[in-house]
């Protein structure tokens, strides 16, 4: 069983790397923690017993430890997805203080659009204007899209509207126009194009510019920016396909974060402290 593990273990982080678009920190990081587990693990047939593990690390606090075992289910996910019948026993989560979300600034997203090609450019666009997951993306089917409105489904199999800006509308059709899709937006050969194919395309295109960026921080930029300009949170949650607004409310904290940030680099006394 070491031995399987370890010959997963470079293949892995070479996906992280260049699939994932993680940066040779944490990259690095994911190699130690997974080196540090392999000391302790008990390897059992198809069963990696975490417990061991958990009690070297119980001392560290909880975010750490979070962030470890999250590391190890992604590779053990990775591994499974790859034909391997294996899994995880004691990796139950344990509860973190919420962080808020990072999005991406609109000077950022403009500066990776302006090196976009076509693919690039779309795929951006449409996670900045319409909010998706990269699993909504990946899905997006030909005869869900219409002038104003695209319809995509969502967690649970749920379908949402969301009304298109003209720009997206507009790159869309020039984008059907050139490559001809048949049933899905994005497709290679008939099928449609991998989550982790989307993905790769979009950190690769802001390495460009120095910024690491995952789709996800996108939905984040569009959920943020509606926010900011007075859009209402059910609206903003329904857009979303957040199953409960409470969901949606960690944006408006964000919101609030920001003001300060900008109210105390701005105002005069505040000035006068640095």
């Amino acid at each position: 069983m070491k031995t399987l593990l370890k010959s997963y273990k470079l293949p892995f982080l070479d996906y992280l790397s260049d699939i994932r678009g993680y940066s040779d920190l944490t990259v690095k990081t994911y190699a130690l923690v997974i080196d540090e587990a392999f000391k302790s693990i008990i390897y059992e047939e198809n069963i990696l017993n975490l417990n061991p593990y958990r009690l070297k690390i119980a001392s560290l606090n909880a975010k750490t430890i979070s962030k470890k075992l999250s590391a190890l289910r992604s590779f053990v996910k990775f591994m499974q997805e790859r034909g391997e019948k294996l899994s995880l026993k004691g990796d139950s989560s344990i509860k973190v203080p919420k962080t808020l979300p990072k999005p991406l600034s609109h000077t950022h997203i403009m500066q990776a659009l302006s090196q976009a090609d076509e693919d690039e450019e779309l795929i951006v666009v449409m996670l900045y204007t319409l909010g998706l997951r990269i699993s909504e993306l990946s899905s997006v089917e030909l005869d869900k899209i219409e002038n104003e409105w695209i319809i995509v489904r969502g967690k649970g199999n749920k379908q949402r509207q969301i009304p298109l800006l003209k720009i997206t509308s507009e790159l869309i059709q020039k984008y059907k126009n050139k490559k001809s899709p048949t049933h899905f937006l994005f497709e290679k050969n008939g099928a449609k194009l991998s989550e982790n194919t989307l993905r790769y395309k979009l950190t690769k295109l802001f390495k460009k510019i120095g910024i690491h960026a995952t789709p996800h921080m996108l939905r984040h930029s569009y959920a943020t920016s509606l926010l900011n300009n007075d859009a209402r949170i059910a609206d903003v949650s329904e857009l979303l396909g957040h199953s409960s607004m409470a969901t949606t409310q960690i944006y408006t904290k964000l919101s609030s974060s920001i003001k300060m940030k900008n109210y105390q680099a701005a105002h005069p006394l505040a000035l006068g402290e640095k």
